[in-house]
């Protein structure tokens, strides 16, 4: 992976840390209670992150298919990209 420069929006991400496992699934199964529970964790986070709008971008640029990312889980950005498509056709 690529050294992070300290200014990049990465650096300044809320989610970095030891909180960071809120915004991916566990390895093992997860309910749907306990999804809904840690994607709530998550977003809390993103709501109170300065680059949430970086983030969000970023992933939508590379499709990144797993966790919270900018607020939004896996299928709220396959929406937004869908909808990104219709628009562009």
């Amino acid at each position: 992976m690529a050294a992070l420069v300290d200014d990049s929006w990465e650096h300044k991400a809320a989610c970095r840390g030891p909180q960071a496992t809120v915004f991916f699934p566990p390895p093992r199964f997860e309910r749907k209670s306990e999804k809904l529970k840690r994607e709530a964790k998550a977003r809390n986070i993103c709501s109170q992150c300065s680059v949430i709008g970086d983030c969000l971008s970023y992933a939508l640029e590379i499709r990144e298919p797993h966790g919270i990312w900018g607020g939004k889980n896996e299928a709220e950005r396959r929406q937004m990209l869908l909808l990104l498509e219709v628009e562009a056709s």
